[in-house]
């Protein structure tokens, strides 16, 4: 599956809806990454392809992009300050917030240690 554009009005419908909730409820039924960027930034685009050869490698989660020039409130909301910034969305946890352009093998730690592995 490729990566999914989301909006804020997708992400409080699919994935948490801040507006109404204050502690962390995640509304999906996989884990997930969103991927914060913009189209300017050089790192951001040197991540891309990682994500979406990672989408397409574990389609039991689910990668979003959400473009910070667009999504502002959104980008204000996780007080997103550089780009590329992901948050990791595991089932039964909190959410993780890193920012970086983190090579795949990292990415891929990640999801094996913090989203795909059994709660312990």
């Amino acid at each position: 599956m490729a990566t999914i554009k989301l909006t804020a009005e997708q992400f409080k419908e699919e994935i948490f809806d801040y507006t109404k909730e204050k502690s962390w409820n995640y509304k999906g039924d996989k884990p997930a990454i969103i991927d914060f960027y913009a189209d300017w930034c050089g790192p951001c685009k040197m991540v891309a392809p990682i994500l979406e050869e990672l989408s397409e490698e574990h389609p039991e989660m689910v990668i979003y992009k959400v473009d910070t020039e667009v999504e502002r409130e959104l980008s204000a909301v996780f007080q997103i300050r550089s780009i590329p910034s992901m948050l990791f969305i595991p089932m039964e946890k909190q959410p993780m917030m890193q920012a970086g352009a983190l090579p795949k093998h990292v990415l891929k730690e990640v999801i094996q240690k913090e989203l795909l592995s059994p709660v312990s």
